[in-house]
């Protein structure tokens, strides 16, 4: 698990060092696209370890628990300074405009599969009421069955 939020705060360090090393020269923001959803990813990455019910090491430490927040700090001290760097060069409120275009459509794509989601259930439900209509018929005619063989049998 150590390794997880490594490679997460590894990921946030090299895409803030592609992101300095070509921000300079970039014509907007698609130049840098790469390295912002690597960003990111990287802190996603720290932020799920950090907030995992992982406890303390096999230990009794807490040295993992302090090197989760630090990552976490640091991931958040890079997010900021990536912020800064693109607003200066692309203008004041472009890394807003990121971060709440990238939430909008991390809603819609959770929208979407809370909808596929409701769909596959409707689904289910539908083949179960067709299964139990057909369990009914079948057996209202093994009852029809069984009360015509009676009734032959006593006439």
């Amino acid at each position: 698990m150590i390794a997880e939020t490594m490679a997460g705060i590894a990921l946030v360090k090299g895409a803030v060092d592609g992101i300095k090393s070509i921000i300079s020269t970039a014509n907007d923001v698609s130049d840098i696209a790469g390295y912002v959803d690597k960003l990111f990813e990287g802190e996603k990455q720290v932020q799920q370890k950090r907030n995992s019910k992982s406890g303390v090491d096999n230990f009794g430490g807490i040295g993992g628990v302090a090197s989760e927040v630090i990552d976490a700090r640091l991931a958040k001290e890079k997010m900021q300074e990536v912020a800064t760097l693109i607003d200066m060069r692309f203008g004041h409120g472009t890394w807003k405009s990121i971060v709440d275009e990238r939430a909008r459509r991390l809603q819609e794509e959770k929208a979407k599969a809370m909808e596929a989601r409701r769909i596959q259930i409707q689904k289910a439900k539908e083949i179960e009421e067709l299964f139990q209509n057909i369990l009914l018929v079948i057996a209202i005619v093994v009852v029809l069955i069984i009360a015509v063989v009676v009734a032959i049998n006593i006439i």
